[in-house]
């Protein structure tokens, strides 16, 4: 199981705001069928392989420059996994059960 972070920041739109850009992102990745995550820098997926997740990030590009944006400035983060499948859920609870056990 993969778990990446992806942040896409659209350049030469007409406004500061990219709400709008962002909730077109979700909708492609809702489309792809990856379960995700939103966070206010980014989007957490979930692939089964490196190439489900580079061609949801792909459709996300070309559904971002279709709504107007010029070009996109694009940030990765991969945990790539093998000797254990964890969700981004799994990673979580991990590290909240470590703190519940400081306490």
């Amino acid at each position: 199981m993969i778990i990446a972070q992806v942040s896409i920041a659209p350049l030469g739109t007409t406004s500061t705001s990219i709400s709008s850009f962002v909730a077109e992102a979700i909708g492609t990745f809702r489309q792809t069928g990856l379960r995700y995550t939103i966070t206010p820098m980014g989007t957490i997926l979930e692939a089964k392989d490196m190439k489900e997740l580079f061609d949801a990030i792909e459709k996300c590009h070309e559904a971002l420059f279709k709504a107007g944006a010029k070009r996109l400035y694009t940030v990765i983060l991969i945990d790539d996994r093998r000797d254990v499948e964890r969700t981004m859920f799994d990673k979580v609870k991990s590290v909240e059960e470590k703190l519940k056990s400081q306490d």
